[in-house]
């Protein structure tokens, strides 16, 4: 076995990238502090074919030296929109037929593993900021509340973490693998 090189992996190049459809999600950065992570987010959203991120409050926005870092020219290929709420960004969503999901730990989410998708839906995921999460306002206007189950002592994921394994477990699921 032997790793790949560069130009074995079949990249798209940004404009073939821009016409490649698109998974139906929308990732929602609410109040975003870390510039790192907002970056990962870009790269992330990347990898999975993401339509968009919204950057909402705090959240800053591209072009940026330290987000550039950790996006490696996703900001490029992502497409976003920034919104000086998030709550202004869940009612365009909402107008836009998106079922509007909050990662947050609540009563009455529910497990990761345990949502089920519907492909013909267009969905947002909103993460929240580093310390205090999602904006309450928001989590109790959403469509639905989602958990990642963890066992260890923190119960406390970073929101680079949360938004992989939130799209992997989307894009598993949506694609039947």
């Amino acid at each position: 076995m032997r790793k790949l090189l560069n130009e074995e992996l079949n990249r798209l190049d940004v404009e073939a990238y821009k016409r490649t459809e698109k998974n139906p999600v929308i990732i929602v950065l609410d109040n975003i502090r870390s510039l790192n992570n907002i970056g990962v987010a870009f790269r992330t959203s990347d990898a999975f074919l993401i339509e968009a991120i919204f950057l909402c409050g705090i959240t800053a926005c591209p072009p940026h030296r330290d987000i550039h870092k950790t996006a490696l020219g996703s900001t490029e290929s992502v497409d976003w929109k920034y919104f000086s709420s998030t709550r202004e960004a869940l009612s365009y969503l909402k107008k836009n037929g998106y079922e509007v999901i909050s990662v947050e730990q609540a009563d009455d989410s529910i497990n990761l593993l345990d949502f089920r998708y519907k492909k013909e839906q267009k969905y947002a995921l909103i993460f929240g900021n580093e310390v205090r999460g999602v904006e309450q306002e928001v989590v109790q206007n959403s469509d639905f509340v989602v958990e990642i189950p963890q066992f260890g002592t923190k119960h406390s994921l970073n929101i680079s973490v949360s938004i992989g394994v939130v799209l992997w477990d989307y894009v598993f699921k949506i694609n039947n693998l």
